[in-house]
């Protein structure tokens, strides 16, 4: 019979005899054909397993060609050999497409790390029923199972530590596919967790394999996971401005650069806020925290917050530092020390130019005063005078504004009014000794003058009328705040300011020790 009907005769005989095969290599390519149209980031795996089967079915196919023309040295071991990788491939093949296929149009959602352990279990049990077939008499592996269970758990506990730490990570719920975390100085999201290793793409294009033992053991940060809260991280932006600017201004000009026109990816709640960080040698170190929404923008959403701060700071004439060093050389003797002096009296005597309880005051009694004037800012929620407090000095607002309180008898605390540039707060404790008849807070950052019963005192000596004069401003000050807390109704207005004016004058002639 000549080679080729042999060859064909073999060829019958074998697809006859395997049509089972045949069956399951169509069912193969079924599967893989369906998994490279609905899942094609999978295509690569499969493209893999497809491969094998090729190397399988090309291994069958010639040894029953070597069969048929009579050569035996290898047949036998190529034929097994393509069986078995041909069985492997299609655990491969059948795993993928019950775990990233049909489970997921069902809606049920499991680790991926199960699929790594039931095709691993699947691998192993193809590989037993092949020995038995092979022939090969397993009872005396089985009854020699538990010394291999313990010399393999000996050998392997990495990778067994590995599998565990996986399936822990995924189970409590720790991380999962696509959560971003941190781990030492790697930042990335999580793409993959498999058997051994979890997959995590950093914002540089780089993959970092990082194994589960090693997550299991040290910390890592998941970022923007909060309990019962959207996802967003807290981001830090910091910039320096030069200490000749005010902090309030800036702050208040970078918070509404953030907060005033939506910026993309920045959460509007919580809003943005600035903080003042730190002074440093040469500038005032300011942060702005924000929410960001999309982690993965980061370095793009700080360059747009940057820049809007940067513009808003610029229209308000605010500069940046640049980065240098100053060495002034001055050369302080006695005229430095009295330019700076008087440059220092001349701004104080423009202040108490604009405060009517001054005005009767002579130019060299203003500049007696101003000497002994005392620089006091707040910031704004700062308690700059206390209800009850005993204090003998008043100060003299430049700049900014502060609410006046009342603190009732019940602990309510009732606004009766606010104060700002140019006027006075604590009169009464400068003058008569009186408490502080009201709480004062700074609503903005507030520049004020302090001038202390010491320093008004040498001037009541010389002119003790003026008493007279500053008990008429006191009474219609003092009059406004006792008529609002007692709701004094029954007496006449005129009446009721005579009788408060002579109490004063009398209280202040008592307090600075003055004749009659």
């Amino acid at each position: 019979m000549p080679h080729s009907e042999i060859l064909l005769h073999h060829l019958n005989n074998f697809i006859l005899q395997n049509h089972q095969a045949g069956l399951l290599l169509s069912v193969a390519l079924l599967m893989a054909m369906l998994l490279w149209h609905w899942q094609p980031q999978d295509r690569k795996p499969v493209a893999t397993v497809l491969t094998f089967f090729a190397l399988a079915l090309s291994g069958v196919i010639i040894s029953t060609v070597l069969t048929a023309l009579g050569i035996k040295t290898i047949t036998k071991e190529l034929y097994e050999i393509s069986i078995f990788v041909g069985g492997m491939a299609s655990i491969r093949l059948f795993g993928m497409f019950l775990f990233r296929l049909v489970l997921p149009l069902c809606r049920i959602s499991l680790m991926r790390i199960l699929e790594d352990l039931v095709e691993f279990a699947g691998y192993c049990a193809w590989l037993m029923m092949y020995l038995h077939q092979a022939g090969l008499d397993l009872s005396g592996i089985i009854t020699t199972s538990a010394l291999m269970t313990a010399v393999l758990a000996i050998s392997m506990q990495d990778t067994l530590g590995n599998i565990l730490g996986g399936l822990a990570l995924q189970l409590d719920s720790s991380i999962k596919v696509g959560d971003w975390i941190k781990v030492d100085e790697v930042t990335g999201q999580i793409i993959n967790i498999r058997w051994r290793y979890t997959a995590i793409e950093t914002r540089n294009w780089e993959t970092i394999i990082i194994p589960n033992s090693l997550l299991m053991k040290g910390k890592f940060a998941v970022l923007g996971r909060r309990h019962d809260q959207p996802l967003q991280w807290v981001r830090w932006v910091y910039f320096e401005i030069g200490y000749e600017y005010s902090s309030s201004h800036v702050i208040e000009i970078a918070e509404n650069a953030v907060r005033n026109g939506h910026i993309p990816h920045v959460s509007d709640e919580p809003p943005a806020y600035c903080y003042l960080m730190d002074f440093g040698a040469s500038a005032v170190r300011y942060a702005i925290r924000y929410h960001l929404q999309e982690i993965e923008i980061d370095d793009g959403t700080d360059s747009k917050i940057r820049l809007r701060v940067y513009m808003a700071l610029q229209r308000a004439g605010i500069d940046f530092p640049y980065p240098q060093y100053h060495v002034q050389l001055t050369q302080k003797d006695a005229q430095y020390e009295q330019d700076k002096q008087m440059r220092r009296i001349q701004q104080q005597l423009e202040a108490l130019r604009h405060v009517d309880l001054f005005n009767s005051l002579h130019d060299d009694e203003l500049i007696k005063i101003a000497e002994q004037l005392v620089y006091a800012p707040f910031v704004q929620g700062e308690i700059m005078m206390k209800q009850g407090a005993i204090a003998h000095w008043l100060y003299i607002i430049i700049s900014g504004i502060a609410d006046v309180f009342l603190e009732l008898s019940d602990g309510e605390r009732r606004k009766i009014g606010s104060v700002q540039g140019g006027s006075l707060l604590g009169e009464m404790g400068l003058m008569t000794g009186d408490p502080r008849s009201a709480t004062v807070i700074a609503q903005s950052e507030v520049l004020a003058y302090r001038l202390d019963k010491s320093s008004f005192q040498k001037i009541l000596d010389d002119r003790p009328e003026l008493a007279v004069e500053i008990s008429n401003l006191l009474v219609s000050r003092r009059f406004s705040l006792d008529s609002f807390q007692q709701q004094l109704d029954s007496e006449s207005v005129a009446q009721l300011m005579s009788q408060q004016q002579n109490r004063f004058l009398e209280q202040i002639r008592n307090f600075f020790g003055l004749g009659k």
